[in-house]
């Protein structure tokens, strides 16, 4: 089997796995207790919040570790909002963010909150004047993703920030930056981020670790209650193994990600090539995209067949976001753009690391080019040709 699902999870460096195993056995001490042990294993995640804060290029009081993305932006968003809620109860997100975004908006809504979902153009885009018209007085917290996790759609994070705080300095901006860290560069800094969530696991680290950058003098209303871990922002003991193992992750992927992005580029260009030359298929990538991330539709062919068609012959892919990948209606991200409801369900994303070789890139190639060739009658009779 050939993994390109590096979008939904990614294969963890060996020495992150090793560093794992030294650490879980090694520094098992509680972080909170007063004796040696513990005071180690303190310090253990004293200098991964350093490794970490200079990966962002922030100081290291800003990092909160997290279990992942999902926590990291339920807290970055109802956090926020539940705590400035006296400076009003408007949102800004947009229509094609990560169910994790996604969703705590549409309960911060069931709450009483009003949100403005902005749309986005046919490549996935916010365009930034969209932020002037709907930002008001009373817009507390503004969340926008730095890549779509689905079509990889890259957004203009500079200027949206700069938009924001043109419009309304004490407007909170939020970004999910899962998909970026590591491909992109980040400069939370010039980008005027507030607050910016990171998951492990997308840049070859270990499940369950992530982190959340909060900008120096921003309060958050903590969602987990109990002990005061994490400057009283995420109770509950550290994982200390993780934690380290999330470290040694976020810097090798830091310093490697102009080679990253050099590698990946070149093979999604190819990829491109191949399905554009594929009669049936429609490319929804393209070139200014993320450079990882593939997305492509077969109308008319649900996305699930094409997905065993090709794991069949040794591929493995996938429908869209994992957080979404069993869901049976059409992506939502897809149906934002203004693709058809036959396009937003015959969606496939092929998504890549750099440890791929140039025999693993011709036999995804030719593995597209059999399955659509085998699936062309069927496909055929779906669409009434």
């Amino acid at each position: 089997m050939f993994y390109w699902d590096h979008a939904a999870s990614t294969p963890p460096y060996e020495d992150v796995i090793r560093t794992i195993a030294e650490v879980m056995e090694q520094h098992y001490g509680n972080p909170s207790s007063m004796h040696q042990w513990g005071e180690d294993s303190s310090r253990l995640i004293k200098h991964a919040r350093e490794v970490c804060s200079r990966a962002l290029d922030v100081k290291p009081s800003e990092i909160i570790f997290t279990s992942g993305a999902t926590e990291g932006n339920n807290l970055a968003i109802k956090g926020a909002t539940l705590q400035y809620m006296n400076r009003g109860k408007h949102l800004i997100t947009t229509q094609i963010e990560h169910a994790s975004v996604y969703e705590s908006f549409q309960q911060l809504q069931q709450w009483g909150f009003e949100v403005t979902f902005l749309p986005v153009d046919s490549q996935g885009c916010v365009d930034p004047a969209s932020i002037r018209e709907a930002i008001r007085k009373d817009t507390v917290l503004v969340s926008i993703m730095h890549v779509n996790n689905e079509i990889g759609a890259i957004q203009p994070i500079e200027a949206i920030g700069d938009m924001i705080k043109r419009c309304n300095p004490r407007t909170i901006f939020h970004v999910d930056g899962v998909q970026g860290f590591g491909k992109l560069p980040v400069d939370l800094t010039k980008w005027q981020v507030d607050l910016y969530t990171l998951s492990a696991h997308k840049f070859r680290g270990p499940k369950g670790i992530g982190l959340l950058y909060v900008r120096e003098g921003l309060k958050l209303t903590p969602i987990l209650t109990g002990g005061a871990q994490e400057s009283g922002l995420r109770a509950g003991t550290e994982n200390v193994p993780l934690i380290v193992a999330l470290a040694k992750a976020m810097r090798k992927a830091s310093e490697q990600q102009e080679s990253f992005n050099s590698n990946v580029s070149t093979m999604r260009d190819q990829i491109h090539t191949t399905i554009q030359e594929i009669k049936g298929l429609k490319l929804h990538s393209h070139d200014g995209s993320a450079p990882h991330i593939v997305h492509f539709s077969y109308p008319g062919m649900k996305s699930e067949v094409l997905l065993h068609t090709l794991e069949e012959q040794g591929i493995l892919v996938s429908t869209r976001s994992a957080c979404s990948s069993k869901q049976s209606e059409p992506s939502r991200v897809l149906l934002s753009m203004g693709l058809s409801i036959e396009e937003a369900s015959s969606g496939i994303r092929i998504s890549m690391g750099d440890m791929h070789t140039e025999d693993e890139l011709r036999l995804l190639q030719q593995a597209l080019r059999i399955s659509v060739e085998q699936l062309e009658p069927l496909q055929r009779g779906r669409m009434g040709k």
